[in-house]
Order: C-alpha cells, then structure tokens, then sequence
C-alpha cells in the first residue's frame, strides 16, 4: 500500500511529542505535518531536544487536508470543537486521544460515528473504522485486568481498584500537583470513586457482561515519578489461580503488546514500551490482578499507532518495537 500522510493537531504536548518519537521512524509514513499553535514556525526539535538530528519539521498552524490519518491530541472537550471548525477533515481517518468520544452516548460527530479503540476489545471493529476514539490511560490499565471475567462472565460483587500514575498522565502544562517540588517525594490520592475514566471502563464491561451490576471502586493516585502507571485490581472469584491465568492467557494469546507474567511486575519492565503486563495471585476467594503500562504509550500515544496500524492492515507492531530502559 501506499505510504500515508499524517498530521497531529496538538502536536507540542506529551502525547503529541510521542507521537512524533514514533512516527518519524514508522516505515509507512510518507509525511507528517505536526499541528500546534503556541508554537507555530518553531522547529519540532527545539521543542523536542530530543529529536536534534533525527527530523527538520516545523510545527504548522494548520493540517494537511490531504492527510490520510489525523491524531487530536487535544484537551480533552477541545477535540469536539475542533472537528466543527475543521470539518472538512472528516475526510480523513480520524483517532482522537481525548475522551470527547469514548462514550457510546456521544461518540459520533455529524451521524459519522467513533468507534472505543482498545484492540484487545475492538480490533475486528478497529479494521472497518474510519474514526477512533482512543481509550484513557488508566481505562486501559484497568479494562486489560478485567476483560477475562467480563468476557466469560465471571464479574460478580465489587470491584476494587487502586491505580497509580506519572506527572506526565496530566499534561505538559504546569500544575500545583505538577511541579517538581509537590511532586517529587509525594504521593496523594485524586478523584476517589469519580474518576472520568470510570465510565469508559464499565462500558467496556458491559459490552462483555451486560448482567454486572457490581460495584466498581476506583482509588487514583499521584505519583513521584513522571510516567507509567501500576495497577491494583481486586476482585472474588471461585476459579482456581491456574484456571484463571488460563483464561487470560486464551484471551490474550494473540495479542501483540499483553502479556501474563508470572514474576512480580514493576513499571520499569514497560515505561518505553507499549507493553501491558499482567500478574495475577490468588488468595482464598480473592483475586489481585497487576497490570503494568507506560502512560503516554500504551496508554495513549502507542496504542493510537497501534490503532492505525490495525486500520491500514499493517503489521499491528510497525513502528512500536520499542526497548525498555530498565536501570
């Protein structure tokens, strides 16, 4: 097929960042136009030190109308508007990182409807799709710890969750949680029980289960590192341990970037990939699931390629064999 043209609204933030890191050096990419207002006529790498010697890109005001593909990296309720504004870029294929279309309640724009890009979930619909919207970065986390049950409809009583997160799953502008000097040293819990993502994930549960009516408690929290996020799911089950790492390894067995590791897990195993890892221990009627993922990857920016990937009919893993650092 022919090499596509690419243009990333919101391009001078995280999720943008990472986006361009991958896409430079995806083998199908003919061209990129990286979108960004505050910082329109700058080089991409005086923004992005990292990328010296890597690309000659200026960030544009505007995107290449003649895209194949545009990433919205935007904040979230800015993408909606975007569209509006830009409508004639409903031509192209759209993924869109915020959570404007995630829900099935408002995932369409102008009848042209978004479909939740979770490839573990949704690939068949991922490959017919013209609009995606990608999943949040705990969402991810989470859902990838409890599709197993859902999916062979184990989920019963209540879920508990406690999830922790890097500085960057806020964003490139400066916060008071933010900055270094709250952040380093510290650790605080945000949103208890009300997290947005609290949604998407049990619409994803229900897609699979539509009888669960438990209780899902989700504890977030801040943590003194910049990206990553560890996971804690709890949960009763009358399955046997080794029935249950059966079950997700028959569900995951074909899944490029899951998988389930029986040592303990820790974030420094995935940060640099789009990797999620999964450990799961056993003890009397409960079960804890681990899951381990990069944020600003598989998370957000990863899974987004990994979705085109998927919508091209391209090798699921083009461009996302990354290496981890793990010292």
């Amino acid at each position: 097929m022919k090499k596509l043209n690419v243009s990333i609204i919101g391009a001078a933030g995280y999720t943008g960042g990472e986006l361009l890191r991958l896409l430079i050096h995806h083998d199908n990419i003919e061209s990129i136009t990286a979108v960004s207002q505050s910082q329109k006529g700058k080089q991409v790498s005086d923004v992005f030190s990292d990328l010296i010697g890597e690309v000659e890109l200026e960030f544009s005001s505007k995107a290449n109308e003649k895209s194949d593909i545009i990433f919205l990296c935007l904040q979230h309720g800015d993408s909606e508007n975007y569209l509006k504004e830009n409508a004639h870029l409903l031509n192209c294929k759209i993924i869109d990182l915020s959570k404007d279309f995630r829900l099935t309640d408002n995932n369409s724009f102008d009848d042209k409807n978004f479909v939740y890009g979770l490839p573990e979930l949704n690939k068949e619909k991922i490959k017919t799709a013209n609009y995606i919207a990608n999943p949040g970065c705990f969402a991810t986390a989470i859902q990838l710890a409890l599709l197993p049950f859902a999916k062979n409809n184990l989920l019963k009583g209540t879920i508990q969750v406690t999830a922790v997160t890097g500085s960057t799953g806020a964003g490139i502008k400066p916060t008071e949680t933010t900055h270094f000097s709250w952040r380093q040293n510290n650790i605080s819990v945000y949103q208890p029980f009300e997290h947005p993502h609290n949604a998407e994930i049990k619409q994803s549960l229900n897609q699979l289960q539509e009888n669960f009516d438990g209780e899902f408690l989700f504890i977030p929290q801040r943590g003194n590192f910049a990206r990553g996020i560890l996971a804690t799911t709890i949960l009763e089950s009358d399955l046997l341990e080794s029935e249950i790492k059966k079950m997700f390894e028959e569900l995951y067995q074909n899944e490029a970037f899951t998988f389930l590791i029986d040592k303990t897990i820790d974030l420094k195993m995935v940060v640099n990939t789009n990797k999620c890892f999964i450990n799961i221990k056993k003890h009397n009627k409960h079960v804890l699931i681990t899951t381990v993922i990069d944020n600003l990857l598989k998370g957000a920016a990863g899974q987004a390629v990994q979705n085109m990937n998927i919508m091209f009919g391209l090798n699921e893993q083009e461009g996302l064999k990354l290496k981890c650092i793990t010292y």
